[in-house]
């Protein structure tokens, strides 16, 4: 148990994180989501469950244990500040950020990880706009979907990196990247559009689109509403000797293996 999580005991920890979330990862949807062979994820699943991070009966889902649950939230929290480092300090957008982060960040050393956090201000969200978890807990606390809001709510965005990148060109589009601050004006009843603002104009997004938008709220992100960070789309973002450090970065798909960090 003392032992340091390997590279791959991290990735699968995570994923099996984040696909389960309501009760439980399968591994078939593991294989899928990590890029490997079925047999790859049923090696590393057992290799969790004989060290006590995860309980794996055959043709049942695949769940946490108290620890793992704790070691798979640490391993989100160093990928986090590792995306931030690379978009913040070297110019990154936040999807190729995010495709980068995982080829160092399982050698950091934990003091290392810790100041990098500081000498980047410990900040509270990756470049997705999502929490940067606090340290030795087992969860992260959960961000709704921009279609649970009514009217007259604000809140900042948030993009996996699973988004589709036709909706992420989409989105561009009118402007809603991570870190953007938006107000509901209008919903329309049963599964109709709503109408954003969005950085002083008017956006109509349908709910298919509106539910795969994440959401924070609260008094921190009502302010960002008024004073949004400028954020770098797709076309803005040039080859790595014009990049310029960044704030919210823009957007360019992620490969599978790295998606929805």
């Amino acid at each position: 148990m003392n032992k340091p999580a390997t590279k791959s005991e991290r990735e699968t920890l995570k994923a099996i994180w984040r696909l389960g979330k309501d009760g439980g990862a399968h591994t078939g949807a593991l294989a899928e989501a990590l890029g490997v062979t079925a047999g790859t994820v049923t090696a590393s699943v057992k290799r969790l469950a004989d060290r006590g991070l995860a309980l794996h009966q055959p043709y049942r889902s695949v769940e946490l244990t108290p620890a793992g649950r704790r070691l798979a939230v640490a391993a989100i929290r160093r990928h986090r500040i590792v995306e931030r480092f690379l978009s913040d300090m070297l110019g990154y957008p936040w999807n190729e950020a995010d495709r980068l982060a995982p080829s160092f960040e399982h050698d950091l050393p934990d003091e290392v990880e810790e100041r990098l956090w500081v000498a980047l201000d410990r900040p509270a969200t990756c470049p997705h706009g999502f929490p940067i978890p606090e340290p030795e807990v087992a969860e992260i606390p959960e961000l709704p979907p921009l279609y649970d809001l009514e009217p007259g709510a604000r809140a900042v965005v948030a993009l996996p990196g699973s988004t589709d990148p036709e909706v992420v060109a989409f989105l561009d589009t009118l402007g809603l990247r991570p870190g953007v601050g938006v107000e509901v004006r209008e919903k329309l009843p049963f599964g109709g559009p709503m109408v954003l603002s969005v950085e002083g104009s008017d956006r109509t997004v349908g709910e298919r689109v509106a539910k795969q938008i994440f959401v924070r709220s609260g008094a921190d992100a009502v302010r960002n509403v008024s004073a949004t960070p400028e954020a770098v789309s797709p076309r803005q973002s040039g080859s790595a000797g014009d990049r310029q450090p960044l704030g919210e970065a823009g957007s360019r798909p992620a490969s599978r293996k790295e998606r929805s960090a």
